[in-house]
């Protein structure tokens, strides 16, 4: 596959056969996740990997309550589309995917943010060019359990940034129609 095709092959994801993906494969995957650049090259991305549909869903069912509760309470205001979906036991916000990828960090780290999604876009692409499908599902990063971070291995230090759902793809959607570049201005030398 060429970059082009990588760039078109490279789309959301929420339906997966049901096939597991090897822990090979996802290793190899993380591992040219590794090669993403960082601010300082400081390298601050974590990951963990899950692969069990049960505790993918106990994590769905997480996130999702505490999600709710932050909407209840005030704190956030979601989509009252959301509000539905969450509110509905049988959604899963992780699709039933095969795996999960969490792409964590240190709290501390102020480019931690940048860093991660520049770590996930790795993952995304890395992914596509072995024939799996991901997506990003931010709904996803609200574990505060602490019985369930602790079986992640995420210490109260780390923050959940990017949850990527990783497995093969029913199929691949063509990509949506984009906007030419919208170019504010270019400054060149005067000759």
């Amino acid at each position: 596959m060429n970059y082009a095709e990588l760039l078109q092959k490279r789309r959301a994801i929420r339906d997966f056969l049901d096939q597991e993906v090897p822990l090979p494969l996802v290793e190899e995957i993380l591992r040219d996740a590794t090669l993403a650049p960082s601010a300082s090259n400081n390298q601050p991305c974590r990951f963990v990997v899950v692969q069990c549909r049960k505790a993918i869903k106990n994590l769905s069912d997480e996130s999702k309550a505490c999600l709710l509760r932050d909407h209840n309470d005030g704190k956030i205001a979601l989509n009252p589309t959301y509000v539905s979906l969450l509110a509905d036991e049988n959604f899963n916000v992780f699709y039933n995917a095969p795996s999960l990828i969490f792409v964590a960090g240190p709290k501390s780290v102020g480019s931690l943010d940048v860093d991660a999604a520049l770590a996930a876009g790795y993952i995304m692409f890395a992914a596509a060019a072995r024939g799996l499908g991901t997506c990003w599902v931010a709904l996803g990063a609200n574990i505060r359990d602490p019985k369930l971070r602790g079986e992640l291995g995420l210490s109260e230090n780390l923050r959940i940034v990017a949850p990527i759902l990783l497995g093969y793809p029913t199929a691949i959607p063509a990509a949506p129609e984009r906007h030419a570049p919208e170019i504010l201005r270019v400054i060149a030398q005067a000759r």
